[in-house]
């Protein structure tokens, strides 16, 4: 079982509080069609699941890669295993979307269907929108744009030994972020220089912290989880940078999942639903809009939203996205990695 138990729960919590986010729209839509009240539970900023994201994927890479800094070719492997990873179910999920939106066209702006805008969809570049957001096909991948950016950059690095690669990679963050700051860029770099890409560099901090031993006390690291709560939940209502807002809350929720004594948990019913579901995440960050806006169509048509209710629909759109995405990482996910792993890496050690 994962020494990382706590690190897996919070990945699999981040990625329920966005499809909860999602689900609520749906929810007030419904509520709308049958004439009834809605009040979503809007004063907790679910959205900051993004940024619990991009601080565990700081954190992951960094913690994951111990053996690869300063070895020859360490960014080729780290990239292919990082391509192995990210790219199957996402491709397959944006085939699918586009799929959709040829059959049914009214569904998309035309102009979104440009095949360089598709092309550049897949391939993560971020380009404009004809409503002027920065998207792709299947609006979802702009996270997985920033995450392809930290990546590349990260593979960058590991030339150098791991102090120098972590040092130069956060000052790469910052440096960015201070250019985009000032400077009017056009696209994709205006995109890439977001100063949301400093909650990377927040995980990146944490990783090599661990890595230097350091341990906090179980009431220091509950403090910083208590701590983080109630800055997310303030931040939510006061006009605040992203990555104050949310990021610095997403990384005092790291820091406490993270910074205890390594240790493997026994294998309880509790420490196998952690690791299934944190193993799940992404694919429940992907398909959960799919199960959202079916179980819409599926409460509506048949009577259901009325006995249900808003609410009910949530639970239950929720339970789907879960049982989903636990099937499609056993069956699809895992395998189709393995598969790429076994291909591009013959013989060598696998990433953690």
């Amino acid at each position: 079982m994962s020494k990382l138990l706590y690190i897996q729960i919070l990945r699999a919590c981040a990625a329920l509080a966005i499809a909860i986010h999602h689900a609520q729209f749906d929810a007030g839509a419904i509520a709308a069609r049958l004439g009834g009240p809605f009040q979503p539970l809007d004063r907790i900023p679910w959205a900051a699941g993004v940024d619990v994201f991009f601080v565990i994927s700081g954190f992951i890479i960094v913690y994951s890669s111990q053996t690869l800094f300063g070895s020859p070719g360490a960014g080729r492997v780290f990239l292919m295993r990082r391509l192995g990873r990210v790219v199957p179910l996402y491709w397959t999920v944006t085939s699918l979307y586009l799929a959709v939106a040829l059959v049914l066209p009214g569904v998309l702006n035309s102009e979104i269907l440009e095949p360089g805008f598709i092309l550049a969809s897949y391939l993560f570049i971020p380009l404009g929108r004809p409503d002027g957001a920065v998207q792709p096909l299947y609006s979802l991948g702009w996270t997985l744009n920033y995450e392809m950016y930290f990546y590349v950059l990260f593979a960058l690095t590991l030339a150098w030994p791991k102090r120098t690669s972590i040092g130069m990679l956060i000052g790469v963050l910052l440096a960015a972020t201070v250019v985009g700051s000032v400077v009017s860029l056009p696209q994709p770099l205006d995109f890439w220089t977001g100063p949301i890409i400093l909650e990377f560099a927040f995980g990146v901090a944490l990783a090599h912290l661990k890595s230097q031993g350091l341990v906090l006390p179980r009431g220091v690291r509950a403090a910083f989880a208590i701590g983080g709560l109630g800055l997310l939940l303030a931040g939510a209502n006061l006009s605040m940078p992203r990555p104050v807002a949310y990021g610095v809350p997403a990384a005092l929720f790291v820091a406490a999942a993270a910074l205890g004594a390594d240790r493997v948990r026994p294998e309880t019913w509790l420490v196998r639903m952690g690791n299934a579901l944190g193993d799940a995440s992404y694919a429940l960050y992907l398909v959960h809009p799919f199960v959202i806006r079916a179980g819409r169509e599926v409460v509506l048509r048949t009577g259901l939203g009325a006995v249900i209710g808003p609410w009910g629909y949530v639970a239950l759109v929720l339970a789907g996205a879960v049982l989903a995405s636990l099937m499609i990482f056993r069956w699809y996910e895992r395998p189709m990695t393995e598969w790429l792993r076994r291909r591009s890496e013959p013989g060598r050690l696998k990433l953690a």
